[in-house]
């Protein structure tokens, strides 16, 4: 196969130009060109009046080698790609299939992988599934009803589900994890161009299917999933998990499950779960993370100033990533930014309030929103508990819902700036899910924090203009970025408790959706090096 890098074409092109350029680089006809494959599209915005797509391709032509001879360019290379492989070849026979505790990405995919292998896996989620957990959600947003259970945070799919469900990551694996999740995803009903655009979404709408699909997989291939299912305590002997409780506060609904290996992908926001855990002697440590408040401006205005245009078809809503080193020596930057997206009340805990942001596939609202988040590292935290972030998060959850009487609490940027109460809305219009209320978010914060999000503010104007503009929308509290834990684990994944398995973003291993994936599918690997099931 030969690779082609950097093929530059303008953004209206047909598709028969991209053929027509790849055969001119080769020598070729274009009627020579077997196959050829996008491995990545990416978009030059530098020159506005010139907007490029960047592409690398990979193509099949007879006389392989002739060609690569023949043309002299750094552009043209031979490349050979190796799939991902799952291992095999475990010996330790397990008495029980392994069970999986958490279905968003991380839990969903090492289920996947290990049915596939044939291991028969068990899922263990405390929410429900996708379909009534939409429904629960919903509801929360139009009534102010929170379920505890299942919510933004909790149920099938993670909290990615009411996400923009961005796909990227900064993960560099070249045993190929990356690109198998993307194609796991595409099976199950995702966008191809998933597989090849620089900076791939889903869409929260798309992405409640998908992860339907999964489930239904995993069920076709022999593994169970269970709703409804809180892990609430583990027995551990001699070292070792032998067994988990399920649903110990509803003694209708409680049981006991033996197991012995248990995947740990509980979420960043399983709190009562890192208690049991840090209670039964798991060894974990608090860590940096990440927070702020939620930014709202017109999309249009982004478009503009990352296109040189307020709207385009081809190239749909601009993103943003921008970043900034403050005098306080603290990094602000923007983080899950969504297109044409919506701030949402992501709560889980009741009084206490935390937001997110949520955009459909087609980024259709007028607005862009990112969060502009500090960092906070165990130093601002209080107490020496490896739970220290979690009660941090939870104090500025209690702040931000007693500021918003409930209700998500918002103030214009002007007004946060200057310390005054906002008494209407400007020219940007709101896009919530769930009830806003002005209030001062400025006092809500520490000083510290509100002080980094306005010199990044402020510094981020002069990369788009308008970002600092008075009325553009603030919301808070942004808490959940990352966990606030790390469980530890060894170099073959497994904790200091024999059998259990920290996983993903809540074990603090992951950042987003794919490189939780990612983490699932090392996990799974893990146990198919080590186990046999012949369950």
């Amino acid at each position: 196969m030969i690779r082609i890098t950097q093929l530059k074409l303008p953004i209206e092109h047909k598709k028969q130009e991209l053929y027509e350029k790849t055969a001119k680089l080769l020598r070729v006809a274009p009627s020579e060109i077997k196959q050829l494959k996008i491995v990545k599209q990416s978009v030059d915005a530098r020159k506005k009046e010139q907007i490029l797509f960047i592409y690398t391709v990979d193509v099949e032509v007879a006389k392989e080698q002739q060609i690569l001879k023949k043309v002299k360019n750094n552009q043209v290379s031979q490349v050979k790609e190796v799939p991902y492989q799952f291992p095999s070849g475990g010996e330790e026979p397990l008495k029980h299939p392994p069970v999986i505790i958490g279905s968003g990405p991380a839990g969903l995919f090492c289920g996947l992988m290990l049915a596939q292998a044939g291991y028969h896996p068990i899922l263990l989620e405390r929410g429900q599934d996708v379909e009534q957990r939409q429904k629960d959600v919903e509801w929360f947003w139009n009534t102010g009803i929170l379920n505890t259970r299942s919510n933004v945070q909790f149920g099938e799919g993670g909290a990615g589900t009411f996400s923009d469900g961005k796909l990227n990551t900064l993960v560099k694996d070249p045993l190929k994890r990356n690109q198998k999740v993307l194609e796991i995803l595409v099976e199950h009903g995702a966008d191809p161009e998933i597989l090849y655009v620089n900076k791939p979404h889903i869409g929260t709408d798309v992405l409640s299917k998908v992860v339907k699909n999964i489930r239904e997989h995993i069920i076709d291939l022999g593994g169970q999933v269970f709703f409804e299912s809180q892990v609430t305590d583990m027995t551990i002997k001699g070292g070792r998990i032998t067994a988990l409780e399920i649903n110990g506060d509803q003694p209708e609904k409680r049981r006991v499950l033996e197991a012995e290996t248990v995947v740990l992908a509980v979420g960043h926001s399983a709190r009562d779960t890192f208690a049991m855990l840090l209670k039964r002697g798991v060894p974990m440590e608090k860590k940096a993370f990440a927070v702020g408040l939620r930014i709202q401006h017109p999309q249009a205005m982004i478009n503009q100033s990352q296109y040189g245009m307020a709207h385009s078809d081809i190239l749909g809503p601009a993103s943003y990533k921008v970043t900034h080193q403050t005098s306080l020596q603290r990094g602000v930057y923007s983080f899950c930014m969504c297109p044409g997206g919506y701030v949402v009340n992501a709560s889980s805990e009741k009084e206490r309030l935390a937001v997110n942001g949520m955009s459909n596939h087609d980024r259709g609202s007028r607005n862009a929103n990112s969060a502009l988040i500090v960092t906070v590292t165990p130093a601002d935290f209080e107490g020496d508990s490896p739970l220290a972030g979690v009660e941090y998060q939870r104090k500025l959850e209690s702040l931000a819902y007693e500021y918003g009487h409930g209700r998500i609490p918002v103030q214009l940027y002007g007004d946060f700036k200057a310390g005054l109460e906002t008494k209407q809305l400007g020219e940007v219009d709101a896009e919530f899910k769930g009830a806003y209320q002005f209030a001062n978010l400025k006092e809500m914060l520490p000083n510290y924090l509100s002080q980094s999000i306005i010199e990044g503010v402020e510094h981020f104007e002069g990369m788009i203009h308008g970002f600092s503009r008075y009325d553009s929308i603030l919301a808070g509290v942004e808490s959940r970025t990352s966990s606030p834990v790390r469980i530890h684990r060894d170099e073959r994944f497994e904790s200091q408790i024999a059998g259990l398995y920290p996983c993903g973003e809540g074990a603090g291993y992951a950042g987003g959706i794919t490189s939780a994936a990612m983490d699932g599918l090392k996990v799974a690997e893990a146990i198919g090096r080590r186990y046999v099931f012949r369950g």
